[in-house]
């Protein structure tokens, strides 16, 4: 399988299908590009997709420096993997904090985003209060990783698609991935000028409001809810997140050609 190498290591990815633009899909915390399995069929139709591991998890290397894991650095694994893909502008994905990675990118590198697949994510948090909430939850998963390891992260589908080699990257990713900042990525929800599509699983309470949010401050955005489907409505409703991805691929390769 091919690995692209970067400062913190090997990134393991993989590419299916052809046509442009590209879609690179990014998987949420504790899963691996696994997760995107049972729609790689319908998305690679008509478009090139790109799954990969973010460092810590799946195939990737789990580096021991924590400085490896800060969302910098991801988004600049993301850059490099679409440079060494041959791509200047793509579609990206994500679930979760796949998803909040692919927004932070569309606002740093927005000229290399053709447009925004956002599956069951937020954007952050203005309140220091709710921020700090998330970060001390993030920081609990990562001690009970440390405690119970590869144990610990739960009985959800997604997280169990694909396997990991230890629970070594995951702690690391839990403190310094997962947590956030600043609510720089909820600010910049208006500038962003590229089509968004904004899933999310009806039974997905946390991240409904979250939707609706992105929806209204993205000026480009619609939002799909899909009926029966918790956190990850592309693993337990596949045909119905298929059928909406394929629409929204389409539509953004229909307008590239205009």
């Amino acid at each position: 399988m091919p690995e692209l190498t970067r400062p913190g290591g090997r990134i393991h990815y993989d590419v299916t299908g052809s046509g442009n633009p590209l879609l690179l899909l990014t998987h949420g915390f504790g899963a691996t590009s696994a997760m995107f399995r049972p729609n790689l069929a319908a998305a690679s139709a008509r478009n090139r997709v790109a799954t990969w591991d973010i460092l810590g998890h799946g195939g990737s290397d789990y580096p021991a420096d924590p400085d490896c894991y800060g969302a910098a650095a991801a988004l600049a694994d993301i850059a490099a993997l679409l440079s060494e893909l041959g791509v200047e502008r793509a579609i990206l994905g994500g679930h979760s904090l796949g998803g909040y990675l692919s927004l932070d990118f569309a606002l740093r590198y927005p000229e290399r985003v053709a447009g925004l697949v956002l599956i069951d994510t937020g954007p952050g948090f203005r309140n220091d209060a709710a921020r700090d909430d998330w970060n001390s939850r993030a920081h609990r998963t990562a001690a009970r990783l440390e405690e119970q390891g590869l144990s610990a992260l739960g009985s959800s589908a997604e997280l169990h698609a694909g396997g990991h080699s230890t629970a070594s990257g995951l702690v690391h990713a839990a403190r310094h991935t997962l947590t956030q900042r600043d609510s720089h990525v909820l600010d910049g929800l208006p500038g962003i000028e590229v089509p968004a599509l904004v899933i999310v699983g009806a039974e997905d309470k946390p991240f409904l409001g979250a939707a609706d949010y992105m929806t209204a401050k993205i000026p480009h955005a619609r939002k799909v809810v899909i009926p029966d489907a918790g956190h990850a409505p592309n693993v337990s409703q596949p045909g119905l997140f298929d059928a909406e991805l394929r629409s929204f691929l389409d539509e953004i390769s229909a307008e590239a050609t205009r």
